[in-house]
């Protein structure tokens, strides 16, 4: 599994189907091993940073380099297991763990203010000064009860990021 040249079995897709917490159905992985094959053009089974570069969509990301990091070299099953957060059916706490990941730049299980800064410059990019990015993200950090010294692990983020009414739909076409 996992190469243009190969197919997928029925035993394959249940068993991706069942790596990814049944977010996808047979036919949704059917096609994201499509597409999966397309991107990995070399036939290796895998598929590098440079080939998720060619989606246009993911190139201009301006979180793409902190994304290439987390998806550098997965085979068709991590694959469709990351795309899983992006699935309608995934739960606002996989969302917020793909979030979390993503902030987590240096994989220690915890986001500090510099993390968050981080991100920030990345998405705001000239818009905004770093002074203006601090006093935002410091007024933020307080109204959840956090300080600039504080390390947020994952339950943090859960807490601050899971309430009603917040949405995070950004939702990757499988066909």
């Amino acid at each position: 599994m996992g190469n243009a040249s190969s197919m997928l079995t029925q035993y394959d897709i249940e068993e991706v189907q069942h790596h990814c917490n049944n977010l996808f159905s047979q036919q949704e992985i059917v096609s994201l091993y499509q597409r999966f094959c397309q991107l990995d053009r070399t036939a290796k089974g895998f598929i590098s940073a440079d080939e998720f570069l060619s989606v246009p969509e993911f190139a201009l990301n301006p979180l793409s380099q902190r994304l290439l990091r987390m998806v550098d070299g997965l085979n068709f099953k991590d694959f469709v297991a990351f795309l899983s957060a992006f699935s309608a059916k995934a739960s606002m706490r996989q969302k917020i763990e793909l979030i979390f990941k993503v902030y987590d730049s240096d994989y220690n299980g915890k986001v500090t203010f510099n993390d968050i800064l981080d991100v920030l410059r990345d998405l705001t990019g000239g818009f905004m000064t770093d002074k203006q990015r601090e006093e935002v993200l410091s007024q933020v950090l307080q109204e959840a009860g956090y300080t600039k010294e504080s390390s947020l692990l994952l339950d943090d983020f859960v807490k601050i990021l899971d309430k009603p009414g917040l949405k995070m739909d950004v939702e990757i076409p499988v066909d």
